[in-house]
């Protein structure tokens, strides 16, 4: 079964929204205004994106951490260990201006969909987990890409 769950689907899509908007708000100077103007600035831009993503990122730690609780043994401390990383990542890797923080959240989502896929392979993760995840985390990427260039 590889279909994604169209909760799943619906929820993981909505999640990309802060992204989006954060990358349009980059793109387009008269919706970051209107942003601004309605929403506050910690809403718009770069501030967005890269606060969210910290956000993402670890609360994709505590997903990581669930599927380390079907594991045994040795598979289990070692699956624990691994489902912090993103976090840690997030907390140490997120300062140094919007370039460098986007950049160092680029590299995240991707060292994070490695560990999707260390923990699907291992029968922790849903049989459809890498194609939403694979969805989602291309789309997160491109989203980051107007900070970075």
């Amino acid at each position: 079964m590889n279909t994604i769950p169209r909760s799943a689907l619906l929820l993981g899509l909505a999640g990309l929204l802060p992204f989006l908007w954060g990358a349009a708000t980059v793109l387009l100077p008269d919706l970051a205004f209107w942003g601004q103007m309605t929403l506050g600035g910690r809403f718009i831009g770069p501030y967005v994106q890269l606060f969210y993503g910290a956000i993402i990122l670890s609360f994709m730690s505590g997903v990581l951490w669930g599927f380390a609780t079907k594991a045994t043994g040795q598979m289990a401390t070692a699956s624990y260990i691994l489902s912090v990383i993103p976090a840690l990542w997030a907390f140490f890797m997120t300062g140094g201006g919007p370039t460098t923080a986007a950049v160092n959240l680029i590299v995240g989502f991707l060292g994070l969909l490695l560990l999707d896929w260390h923990f699907w392979r291992l029968g922790l993760a849903p049989a459809w987990w890498m194609h939403l995840r694979g969805l989602l985390t291309a789309i997160v990427i491109i989203s980051f890409l107007p900070l970075v260039f």
